[in-house]
């Protein structure tokens, strides 16, 4: 196994999974080398299409920049029975182009839910109740759901899946995700551990909770991403009852260190866990917000700051 290494995505860039976001893009031949001149090791894939989706395509931007493929980012309605099968085919598309595009270590499919697609849970993202949670009949749904994709994409190509807890979608508070960890095999499916969708879904501000997140979940977590989370926006989009969006295009997630998020703490928790592999470092942002490679290199120098 490898030392930590510390990665970007493409959602840093203003490259989200949502559909109908409106912005322009930035080109993907641009983003690749501001994520390499900023000091990044590793890329995730993003949406399906915004890299080459041929392997030998894919391969030549990477290792053209000397860039490891960490994961996919991978959306499904898993408590729609019917979205399974295309679901599980959309995985596996993925996974394959994954597999065989990667040097080094296996990159992770990274599942989620198809966050954002909820009216309820797209409004209350970050102060959501047990009321608006699954029913038990929809857990039995989205566990199997679950559990189908990550076998299809084991047997078929040998990659594990890490499910991604996430605002504004299904599995987001602390006890949802724990629920969903008891329901699934460990062996089958493990945790992409959000640091900033996490903080938010607890409804708190106090950045001591994404440690208590870390110990109670840490057999699981085989991924890591580093996003924070501005406690002035998070109490705001609460007060006023900002949607998901409205949160995201606030600013919630900002740079590291410039919010609740004790990273000194977490990457304290990782060192004692002896945590290999990768980070990747997410700030969440719509299409045209901010600059993002002035805030790729300001996440960097701060995470060499304090000792990645």
């Amino acid at each position: 196994m490898t030392e930590i290494q510390i990665g970007n995505a493409p959602c840093s860039w203003g490259t989200l999974e949502f559909e109908g976001l409106e912005g322009t893009r930035i080109e993907p031949a641009q983003m690749l080398d501001e994520l390499r001149d900023t000091g990044y090791a590793g890329t995730e894939l993003g949406d399906w299409g915004f890299l080459p989706t041929e392997p030998a395509g894919l391969r030549a931007e990477l290792s053209g920049r000397q860039l490891a493929l960490t994961g996919a980012f991978v959306p499904v309605d898993l408590r729609n029975p019917a979205a399974h099968a295309a679901g599980e085919a959309s995985a596996l598309k993925v996974a394959r182009l994954l597999a065989s595009s990667a040097t080094g270590e296996r990159p992770f499919l990274v599942l989620a839910d198809a966050n954002g697609t909820d009216p309820i849970r797209t409004q209350q993202a970050g102060r959501i109740t047990p009321a608006m949670g699954l029913s038990s009949a929809e857990w039995a749904i989205f566990v199997s759901g679950a559990e189908r994709i990550a076998r299809g994409v084991r047997d078929a190509t040998g990659l594990r899946t890490v499910f991604h807890h996430h605002c504004a979608g299904c599995i987001e508070t602390p006890d949802e995700i724990a629920r969903f960890l008891e329901r699934t095999d460990p062996a089958l499916v493990g945790l992409v551990f959000d640091t900033g969708h996490y903080l938010y879904g607890t409804g708190r501000n106090d950045g001591t909770a994404v440690l208590d997140g870390l110990r109670r979940f840490g057999d699981r977590i085989w991924y890591m991403h580093f996003k924070d989370c501005a406690p002035q926006v998070a109490e705001q989009a609460r007060s006023e009852g900002w949607n998901y969006f409205t949160a995201v295009q606030n600013g919630l997630f900002c740079e590291l260190g410039q919010g609740a998020v004790d990273f000194p703490a977490v990457v304290g928790w990782l060192r004692e866990r002896d945590y290999h592999g990768w980070i990747t470092v997410e700030q969440d942002v719509l299409p045209g917000m901010g600059a993002p490679r002035a805030s790729a290199e300001r996440n960097r120098a701060y995470l060499t700051a304090i000792g990645l």
